[in-house]
């Protein structure tokens, strides 16, 4: 499962009556949104420090149900939080204007770096940057598939089968298989909580909410003749449903979709709409803008980024009310451990496929193995930061290298 953002907190009566107005969570989001740097943690946490604890809009008891939801379900931890707590006193206005508000910066960002990237990629200076960024970038994503690891697995021999058969097979096929990430949770799922989830089945209750729309999603044709914003609205869909334990857990399924299967983009640009996202404030996922960006323009970019928040919103809003009641039956998390398990397998996977395309010379290593130290030394160090380093250094030593 996701991170846990906090310790202990305290039980306070819930407010039945909204101390703010519409607007003004609306606009809290979207500044939010437009400086939020830190990851899905930290942005979690300043919800908490501004909301409950400073601004009192939202309870303690709130908070901690949006939290819980937020990361038994898939989809980005902060942008699903946020849409719950807007969910908790406007309902589905609230949710929906707040979701709107909390990625539209990051969206914006990444459009203008693409239509950048689109007009600028062949100069030199762009080349430049890039060559290093994709290089520490291959570091991030190998320090966070560590943590991820270490946080996820543990010693579980059952999970520890689970994780490596994913990382293996993402490795050897330079794909990510949803099947294989399923049954991972089905298979925690039989094996921690097999009664409750027979129990739950026969009363109607969805104790595995995720698992229908995410066949469903499995099954949906990836490619239809209806064009090609067609087939984006339907590939970003089905990977919006599948951003288990951490934004990254949707990079092997992209570079599966977007490199491998459907040629969309080659590996270099993969690696660049993956560095985009890590210098842009907000989730990590909103590198589908970018990506959809580059495959048609501003329409495929807007497209690629409400089918990936798609899944996330509706995973929110819909089992919100039943929340409270059925939300820590056991099988719930045994399901979503399984599953975040093989998601994290795939991302570990996926640093060995990206790693061959980033890492090709001495000063690429050099740049992955010290953006990996810097992380390793300094835990609050901000990646954006060591992009930006990177970037500069990249407009320094790609020139002499190519000269």
């Amino acid at each position: 499962m996701s991170e846990p953002v906090l310790g202990k907190v305290k039980k306070t009566h819930k407010p039945q009556v909204a101390e703010y107005s519409l607007w003004q969570i609306v606009m809290y989001f979207l500044k939010l949104g437009t400086i939020g740097f830190g990851g899905p943690v930290a942005l979690a946490n300043y919800m908490y420090r501004d909301l409950v604890e400073q601004r009192k809009w939202i309870s303690e008891d709130d908070y901690k149900d949006g939290l819980a939801l937020s990361q038994l379900s898939p989809g980005p931890l902060a942008a699903q939080l946020g849409i719950y707590l807007g969910y908790v006193h406007y309902r589905f206005i609230g949710a929906t204007l707040v979701g709107i508000a909390f990625a539209l910066p990051s969206f914006i960002m990444v459009v203008a770096i693409g239509w950048a990237y689109v007009q600028y990629g062949g100069l030199t200076w762009m080349q430049a940057v890039f060559y290093a960024v994709g290089a520490s970038v291959i570091g991030i994503i190998a320090f966070s598939a560590y943590k991820l690891t270490t946080k996820t697995v543990g010693k579980k021999w059952l999970l520890i089968g689970i994780y490596l058969t994913s990382a293996i097979f993402t490795a050897v096929t330079e794909s990510e298989s949803i099947v294989l990430i399923l049954a991972g949770g089905i298979i925690v799922l039989l094996v921690k909580a097999p009664p409750q989830w027979l129990k739950n089945l026969k009363k109607g209750v969805n104790s595995i909410a995720v698992m229908p729309l995410a066949f469903a999603m499995a099954k949906a044709p990836s490619t239809v003749d209806t064009g090609l914003l067609w087939q984006i609205f339907w590939f970003f869909s089905k990977a919006g449903a599948f951003v288990f334990g951490s934004g990254l857990a949707i990079v092997p399924f992209l570079y599966s979709g977007v490199v491998v299967e459907n040629q969309w983009l080659n590996a270099q640009e993969f690696v660049d709409a993956v560095a985009v996202a890590m210098i842009t404030p907000g989730p990590v996922v909103i590198t589908t803008g970018f990506i959809g960006y580059l495959l048609h323009g501003f329409s495929g970019a807007t497209i690629a980024a409400v089918a990936t928040f798609l899944p996330a919103y509706l995973l929110t809003i819909i089992p919100a009310p039943l929340f409270k009641k059925y939300g820590k039956l056991p099988s719930i998390s045994a399901f979503v451990e399984g599953v975040t398990t093989g998601a994290v397998g795939a991302i570990t996977g996926a640093v060995i496929v990206l790693g061959q395309r980033s890492i090709y010379d001495i000063p690429t290593a050099l740049f992955a193995i010290v953006t990996l130290g810097l992380l390793w030394k300094f835990k609050k160090i901000s990646e954006p930061i060591i992009i930006l380093g990177a970037a500069v250094l990249g407009l320094i030593i790609y020139p002499l290298l190519h000269s």
